[in-house]
C-alpha cells in the first residue's frame, strides 16, 4: 500500500495507521497477484466480455482499439451521435459495431444490448450526458458502469448516482512533474486524486544520484514511497538492501510537494516524447 485518500486529503500511511470504510487506497502489486489482492479488498475481478461504449470520440476509439487487440475476445458496441464521427470510428475497427443515435436513448440502449453488458463506458464530450447515460444503464441491469467526468465538482454525484467509477481526464495525462525533469528518461507519470500525488516509472540513469546505493541509503522525502523496481524483466519488491542500477526501472509514489526532490534524485528528462 502506497497512497490513502481521505475526506479529500491523500496521505503516505504509516504501518500502524487505521484504515476507514471509506477510504480509496493506492496499492503496488505484481501483474498475477492483483485478483489476490482485490479479494483482499472485497473486489471480484470480473471478466468483461461484452462492453457498450457511449461516444466514439478519440477516448471511445481509443478504448475500442483496445479491446480489439486485447488476448481475450470482448465484444464491443459504440453509440455515436455525430454521424460522421460514427463513420470514422467503423472504418477504423474491424470487430466492434458502431451504431449512430444518441446515447440517451433507451431504445437504442436495448439495441444495444446494455440490459446484457458486462460494462458501459460513458466517454462523450458532455459529462451530464455521460453520468444519466451511466444510470440509465445500471438501471436497465448492466453489470458495471463507468463515467468521464471532466468537471470534479460532480465527482461527489457518483457514488450517490450507483455510478461504479469516474474517469477524470487530469489523471490520464503526463502532469507537472514533466516541467520539472532535466536529464534521462520517464516511462509512464499517473496523476492520484486532484493532482495531490503522482505515480512515478522512470529508469535510473548513471547521472541518478540512486545508482548504485541500496534503497536504505537513499534519502527518499517522507511523501515518497518506492513501490516496485524492475530489473531486466525481473519485477523486485523494494527492500531496504535491494541495490538501485543504472538502467533499473522504479515506480515511485510521491506527494506533489516532495515532487522537487524527486527531480533531484531522478535527473532525467523526457525527450523520449
Amino acid at each position: 500500500m502506497v497512497g490513502v485518500r481521505r475526506e479529500g486529503n491523500l496521505f503516505a500511511p504509516d504501518p500502524g495507521d487505521q484504515l476507514l470504510p471509506e477510504d480509496q487506497i493506492y496499492v503496488f502489486t505484481n501483474t498475477e497477484d492483483v485478483n489476490r489482492c482485490l479479494e483482499i479488498f472485497g473486489k471480484k475481478n470480473q471478466k468483461q466480455e461484452r462492453v457498450v461504449i457511449i461516444g466514439g470520440g478519440n477516448v471511445g476509439l481509443g478504448v475500442a482499439r483496445a479491446l480489439e487487440t486485447r488476448t481475450e475476445r470482448t465484444r464491443a458496441k459504440i453509440i455515436e451521435k455525430s454521424r460522421p464521427t460514427a463513420e470514422r470510428a467503423a472504418d477504423a475497427l474491424e470487430r466492434t459495431i458502431v451504431l449512430h443515435g444518441d446515447g440517451m436513448d433507451m431504445d437504442l440502449l436495448m439495441e444495444a444490448s446494455v440490459d446484457r453488458a458486462d460494462a458501459v463506458l460513458a466517454v462523450t464530450d458532455d459529462d451530464k450526458t455521460n453520468l444519466l447515460v451511466a444510470v440509465r444503464a445500471k438501471q436497465a441491469g448492466c453489470r458495471l458502469a463507468i463515467a468521464l467526468v471532466n468537471d470534479p465538482t460532480l465527482a461527489p454525484l457518483i457514488s450517490a448516482l450507483d455510478i461504479d467509477a469516474y474517469i477524470n481526464p487530469r489523471a490520464t495525462t503526463v502532469s507537472s512533474i514533466l516541467r520539472h525533469i532535466r536529464h534521462g528518461r520517464v516511462r509512464g507519470v499517473y496523476s492520484v486524486g486532484d493532482a495531490e500525488a503522482e505515480l512515478i516509472e522512470a529508469q535510473v540513469m548513471s547521472t541518478s544520484s540512486m545508482a548504485g546505493r541500496l534503497v536504505r541509503e537513499i534519502e527518499f522525502p517522507e511523501g515518497v514511497l518506492v513501490g516496485a523496481v524492475m530489473k531486466g524483466e525481473r519485477v523486485m519488491k523494494p527492500t531496504g538492501d535491494l541495490r538501485i542500477e543504472a538502467g533499473d526501472v522504479i515506480a515511485m509514489f510521491a506527494m506533489h510537494q516532495d515532487m522537487p526532490e524527486v527531480e533531484r534524485l531522478l535527473q532525467v528528462s523526457v525527450d523520449f516524447f
